[in-house]
């Protein structure tokens, strides 16, 4: 479990930064919260090939409590944002499909008892989203988050610095990010909500990854023809820096799972040992130990709410409880009221609003 002294020296860069998101005004000053968008630096991301920096912006909700009861402690929930958003997006400071403050000010207005503290790191990288994987090429990002970030926070916040009052989620990326770090840490987290979840599973058939992104991807050979690429071929690359990294393959650092437009099993079953349902058995003990795992995905977002409806097969094979939805509605369409209404319920209902100064 997380103390209070610190697992891993963090340094903060810069002044914290104190902002007041757009479309927060509608909302009376008592029942606004604040946003701190802060930098700090992670030596778990130090190093790494892909030349990203290990001096991340990480953006932090702060309910309206927070300021009025200066005693009062809070569980922390850390939300997970998708492949190429980072928290700025999420948090309205760039244009974006969804402004989670307004959507956070909205259900605390309505729920004060269970206001929470919510954090966001920003894992935008080279490639475009981390994948919230361990790899040399972008850095230790799961244990960035799992244990530096959640260190950084308890130790900097009024938190409540322990796993049942701590949850994490995500959409998209985030999801499976989530889902990767809670069923590996369930030591720091208690509660696990994936929204849209990406990557669950490898496809039905090795012929299917055959694709003309796949094509394409094998045609790259630097920098700046992959900055021109579709999002799919793109999101090969970010996959194989996180799944498939090879220190001494530049200029990108990874193996591609297809070479001179033939397919690589060794690659494949690199990128098959990092899908949640492939390695389920390896976590069962773990995932029992969380108090709640919840999912959901939109009916129009096909291979996705699939992938979910198998994750909810194995779960219930291996007599874990859990909460599943498939609603009607797209990949992100949806997703802000199933934030304000269904997660944060989720949380409300399954982390401790109460507890001690320190964890035991």
């Amino acid at each position: 479990m997380i103390r209070n002294k610190t697992i891993f020296s963090l340094a903060i860069f810069c002044l914290v930064s104190l902002y007041t998101t757009p479309g927060l005004a509608q909302y009376k000053e008592k029942t606004r919260g604040t946003v701190q968008r802060i930098k700090i630096h992670s030596k778990l991301l130090d190093g790494n090939l892909s030349g990203d920096s290990a001096n991340r912006y990480v953006s932090i909700y702060l309910p309206a409590g927070y300021q009025s009861e200066s005693k009062k402690r809070y569980p922390v929930v850390y939300f997970l944002h998708g492949y190429t958003d980072n928290d700025a997006k999420v948090f309205g400071f760039q244009q974006h499909w969804m402004t989670l403050p307004v959507i956070l000010d909205t259900a605390f207005a309505k729920d004060p008892a269970h206001e929470m503290i919510i954090v966001t790191p920003d894992a935008y990288t080279l490639f475009q989203g981390s994948m919230y994987s361990n790899s040399v090429t972008t850095g230790n990002w799961e244990d960035f988050v799992a244990r530096e970030l959640v260190s950084y926070v308890d130790s900097h916040y009024r938190t409540l610095p322990a796993k049942e009052s701590r949850g994490i989620c995500g959409h998209s990326m985030g999801g499976y990010g989530a889902f990767r770090i809670g069923e590996k840490n369930p030591d720091v987290f208690s509660a696990v909500y994936l929204l849209s979840p990406c990557c669950l599973n490898s496809p039905d058939e090795p012929a299917t990854a055959m694709t003309s992104q796949f094509l394409r991807a094998d045609s790259i050979k630097t920098i700046d023809e992959f900055k021109k690429a579709d999002f799919f071929t793109k999101a090969l690359f970010a996959s194989a820096a996180a799944w498939s990294p090879n220190p001494v393959n530049p200029p990108f650092y990874l193996d591609l799972p297809i070479k001179d437009g033939n397919l690589r099993p060794e690659v494949l079953h690199k990128w098959d040992a990092n899908r949640p349902l492939n390695n389920l058995d390896q976590y069962i003990y773990n995932i029992r130990k969380l108090k709640a795992v919840a999912f959901d995905a939109g009916d129009k977002d096909k291979g996705i709410a699939a992938s979910i409806e198998k994750l909810d097969g194995e779960l219930n094979k291996y007599g874990i409880a859990h909460s599943f939805e498939i609603y009607d509605g797209d990949h992100i369409n949806r997703v802000g009221k199933r934030i304000e209404e269904k997660m944060l319920q989720f949380f409300s209902k399954n982390l401790s609003f109460t507890g001690s100064k320190t964890s035991k």
